[in-house]
C-alpha cells in the first residue's frame, strides 16, 4: 500500500502502524495578538486556505490561499501583532515560510531557512520573537530556527531534549515558552523556553502521554495543551511558572491534528482535526481555562493546519 505524504511512513515501531483512516499531524501554534488564523492543512490533499477568527471568537469562512499548500506545518506570533507560518510538507518536507500582517493578510511564500521538516511546533517568546522547534525530517528532530520580531528566521540551533514529533507549543509567562510531548520512545517530556530563546532540558510531563496534540496561551500569561492521539479531549493546563497539572476531563470532541491559537488577548481557541472523518468545528477556552462545548464548524474541514493569534 502507498503512503499520503502527510505520513510518517519510514517508522515501523508500533506506534506508526496506523490504520490508513487515523490521520496525523503536527501542530502549533503561538501568539500575541487579539485575533487568531487557521492556515494550510489536508483534506484529501494539501491545501493553502486560511480562516481567521474574530477577537470573540468568531471564525470565518474560508479565504483563497496565498503560499504553497502544505500540511503538518506550524504558526506563531511574532513583532506583537504579527504571526508567521512555517515549514510543512507539500509531498516533500518544505522550511519555507509566510508571514502574515497585522490584519491578517498571508503573504507569498519566503525561501526557507533550516532543516526542513514537518510535525514540529512553534510559539511566541520574549518581546516579539518565535521560535519553531523539533519536528520530523526522517528521523525526529529536536532542531529549532528563532524568528525575529521582524519575521526573519535564523540558521538551525543544535536541538535540545528529547527529539520527537507530533508536538505542540504555547507561550506563558508572558514571554516564554513551552513544548509538549510528542512521539518518540520516552517523549512523554516538556521544555521550556527561556526569554532569550534558550531551550531548557527534559521535563517530565505529569499528564497522559499523547501527541499530534495543540496548544495556545490564555489568561495572559498561561497555558493550555489539549486532544490529541488518539482521538482524545484531556487538556492540561500551564502556570505562568511553565509547571503543567495533571489531566482535566475533557470537553467536545476528543480529536487529533487541530490547532489552536489565542485571540481576545486573553482566550484560546481550539479547532479543526479529525475524528476520524476531517472536522471544522471548534472550542473556545474562557480566560480561566475552561473549555467550552463543541461550535459548529466554518470553513473546510482539514487536519494538519496550523495557527497563530496576530492583530492588535
Amino acid at each position: 500500500m502507498g503512503c499520503r505524504h502527510d505520513l510518517v511512513c519510514h517508522d515501523w515501531r508500533p506506534e506508526f502502524l496506523m490504520p490508513i483512516n487515523r490521520k496525523i499531524m503536527g501542530v502549533s501554534r503561538g501568539g500575541g495578538g487579539n485575533k487568531a488564523i487557521f492556515g494550510y492543512g489536508y483534506t484529501s490533499a494539501v491545501v493553502s486556505m486560511t480562516n481567521l477568527v474574530s477577537s470573540t471568537g468568531v471564525v470565518s469562512g474560508d479565504t483563497t490561499g496565498v503560499g504553497s499548500a502544505r500540511s503538518s506545518l506550524a504558526a506563531a506570533g511574532y513583532g506583537t501583532d504579527k504571526a508567521i507560518f512555517g515549514y510543512g510538507t507539500t509531498g516533500s518536507n518544505v522550511s519555507l515560510t509566510n508571514l502574515v500582517s497585522n490584519i491578517g493578510v498571508v503573504s507569498t511564500d519566503t525561501t526557507g531557512v533550516g532543516l526542513a521538516r514537518r510535525h514540529l511546533a512553534a510559539s511566541s517568546y520574549g518581546t516579539g520573537k518565535a521560535i519553531f522547534g523539533y519536528g520530523y525530517d526522517g528521523p525526529e528532530s529536536s532542531v529549532t530556527n528563532l524568528v525575529s520580531n521582524t519575521g526573519v528566521v535564523s540558521t538551525d540551533t543544535t536541538g535540545v531534549g528529547k527529539a520527537r514529533l507530533g508536538l505542540a507549543a504555547a507561550g506563558y509567562g508572558t514571554d516564554k515558552a513551552i513544548f509538549s510531548p510528542g512521539s518518540n520512545a520516552g517523549g512523554n517530556v516538556t521544555n521550556l523556553v527561556s526569554n532569550t530563546g534558550v531551550v531548557s532540558n527534559d521535563v517530565s510531563f505529569p499528564g497522559t502521554f499523547r501527541y499530534y496534540l495543540a496548544g495556545a496561551g490564555y489568561g495572559t500569561d498561561k497555558a493550555i495543551f489539549g486532544y490529541g492521539w488518539t482521538y482524545n479531549s484531556m487538556t492540561n493546563l500551564v502556570s505562568n511558572t511553565g509547571v503543567c497539572s495533571a489531566d482535566t476531563t475533557g470537553v467536545g470532541t476528543g480529536r487529533n491534528s487541530l490547532a489552536a491559537a489565542g485571540y481576545g488577548t486573553d482566550k484560546a481557541i481550539f479547532g479543526y482535526g479529525t475524528t476520524g472523518s476531517n472536522v471544522s468545528l471548534t472550542n473556545l477556552v474562557s480566560n480561566t481555562g475552561v473549555v467550552a462545548s463543541d461550535v459548529t464548524g466554518v470553513g473546510t474541514a482539514r487536519y494538519g493546519l496550523a495557527a497563530s493569534s496576530y492583530g492588535s
